[in-house]
């Protein structure tokens, strides 16, 4: 027998069918209460930390940018430009095919993995502007070929390759957070599960709208997992990182990627390294595409705050153990909740308390 979770609430209705039909008002369920919709004519020029991973003083300053931001761009991150395009360019083709392709690989909420126009099983909720894709790639027992589009042809060795330089990337970024906590380069690496960790991408796929003042197209949210690299649209800028109480549109850099500490090293780190609120805008003239590639923890594995750190600090943890696979099912059942998952789920403590 099926749960209720290998089903979604409510018929699905794909976003970018919405907005090629032509209508000039979004439907109800995707209308944000007055609170939540977005200030479009609101202009702030400032923009996250940009680190050339090249430079010199690059560890001091991803130390500042986790410590205080807890997003940051990154130039000379060692990917070829062109993959990057490509990556983007395939799933800019995959979105385009007709529907009857992309319904073939239509998701549920037991994995998520496919075609897939909300997150959470709430019914009656109000829905984002966006359609997606979501894969697995790590652990390798999950990773399923016939689960990636096979159109267009090119697109499987694509991501494949795209997504084993990433990991790469995502190695070399874990050692330097490690180091920047004053603990051995491998010390984090280890708390994932060393070379036995999870890894996903999720495709985001933003179509016009017609009221991009009434609604968002991924409601705000910190990330569940540990680390996310985002490969964003060069052309249509549309993330807005939470700062000061305020919004900020995040201006990409060429060729650069945008990564944001999530929510498992905030915990590892006893929130040293902050995972801070993001969401998505849309606009009414183009769309947009964009990558999240998620570096997660080995999702069984119990993760808690590092106690090397917290006797060198005397300081008592600000969270319970738990396994990723507990901690993401909060996210998956309730969908983008600001960061509810991790007040809600720890009862966080604003500032680490001293050990007696």
């Amino acid at each position: 027998m099926k749960s209720l979770r290998d089903y979604w609430p409510e018929p699905i209705v794909r976003v970018q069918s919405l907005s090629d039909s032509g209508i000039s008002t979004i439907p109800t369920k995707y209308v944000k209460p007055p609170n939540e919709r977005p200030s479009l004519s609101k202009i702030n020029d400032v923009n996250i930390p940009t680190i050339d991973l090249e430079g010199n003083n690059n560890y001091e300053e991803i130390s500042e940018a986790c410590r205080d931001w807890g997003f940051f761009q990154v130039v000379n991150h060692g990917l070829p430009p062109e993959l990057m395009e490509e990556a983007q360019q395939v799933w800019r083709e995959f979105f385009h095919q007709p529907m009857d392709v992309k319904q073939s690989y239509a998701n549920t909420p037991k994995t998520y993995e496919g075609y897939g126009s909300r997150l959470g099983v709430e019914k009656g909720a109000i829905l984002d502007w966006s359609d997606y894709y979501f894969l697995h790639y790590l652990p390798g027992y999950l990773k399923d070929h016939n689960k990636w589009p096979a159109l267009p042809l090119s697109l499987r060795k694509v991501m494949e390759e795209y997504s084993k330089q990433v990991v790469k990337f995502c190695g070399r970024l874990m050692k330097i957070l490690s180091v920047n906590l004053g603990l051995k380069e491998d010390v984090l690496h280890n708390a994932f599960g060393g070379d036995d960790i999870g890894a996903c991408l999720r495709v985001n796929f933003y179509p016009k709208c017609p009221q991009p003042d009434m609604t968002l197209g991924l409601a705000p949210h910190s990330d569940p997992g540990g680390m996310t690299i985002l490969l964003p649209d060069q052309h249509v800028a549309g993330l807005q990182v939470r700062r000061n109480g305020d919004w900020i549109t995040v201006k990409p850099a060429s060729h650069a990627f945008i990564v944001n500490i999530g929510d498992q090293i905030q915990i590892l780190s006893n929130a040293i390294y902050k995972s801070v609120e993001h969401r998505v805008i849309v606009n009414s003239a183009e769309e947009r595409i964009s990558l999240a590639f998620f570096y997660n923890p080995k999702s069984d594995l119990m993760i808690e705050p590092v106690r090397e750190l917290l006797t060198t600090h005397n300081i008592s943890p600000l969270y319970p153990p738990r396994t990723f696979d507990q901690y993401r099912l909060y996210i998956r059942t309730k969908g983008p909740q600001g960061k509810s998952q991790l007040g809600e789920s720890n009862k966080l403590n604003p500032q680490p308390e001293k050990l007696n």
